[in-house]
């Protein structure tokens, strides 16, 4: 079944269909933050409690996916899957770089032979891959690069897309002035646009409350 009809009061932007391997047809939504219903915005925060259930969801986590465009995977009326891409600024070779950040990606994926659905993180390469193609569409469009922070079984999914690893060293410009953020250094993962791109020298992003990267 196509997702056919929205909830009340919802805008679109775009909307498009796509076939997630063996699952049913799937809808991608595209909307920015004011354009989407309060119930929608709720339903996406649901589900991303619950596919980061062992790693619960801050608010400052919510907050930063939020003011952007989010992309909506429907399935037969329910929502599946979500993530967004939000507006930052990266700091590289003496350039402030307008950045598409990738935020809050987390698909509800169907398995083959189980009974219930299971909550995975988005990096299946069904409705996480549909999400992703949407958000790369605007970051290509609209961004000099696309930056995000990734974990390890995740990875796959996107170096397949073409994004790359940050090999260099990464900090934020903190209120305190730029500090190293070693932590994050080897997780972090770019879109190549129309930024030349150095990826072995130094990556800063801009500040937010939270987790900067």
């Amino acid at each position: 079944m196509i997702r056919g009809s929205l909830m009340a009061g919802q805008t679109v932007a775009d909307r498009a269909t796509h076939r997630c391997d063996d699952r049913a047809m799937t809808e991608i939504q595209t909307a920015h933050t004011a354009d989407l219903a309060p119930a929608t915005l709720a339903a996406a925060r649901a589900l991303l409690d619950e596919v980061f259930a062992d790693d619960p969801l801050g608010e400052h986590d919510w907050e930063h996916a939020l003011g952007g465009i989010h992309a909506l995977a429907w399935a037969e009326g329910a929502l599946v899957g979500h993530a967004s891409v939000v507006q930052r600024r990266l700091l590289h070779a003496g350039r402030a770089l307008r950045t598409g950040y990738v935020e809050g990606v987390g698909e509800r994926a169907e398995v083959v032979g189980a009974a219930d659905d299971v909550l995975e993180r988005g990096h299946e390469r069904g409705h996480g891959a549909a999400l992703m193609t949407a958000l790369e569409h605007v970051i290509r469009g609209a961004y000099d690069l696309g930056a995000l922070g990734a974990t390890d079984d995740a990875v796959a999914l996107y170096e397949g897309r073409g994004w790359r690893r940050w090999e260099g060293p990464s900090s934020a410009l903190t209120p305190r002035g730029i500090v190293r953020t070693p932590a994050e250094d080897g997780a972090i993962w770019v879109l190549p646009g129309t930024a030349a791109l150095d990826l072995a020298g130094e990556l800063t992003c801009d500040w937010r409350d939270g987790d900067v990267w």
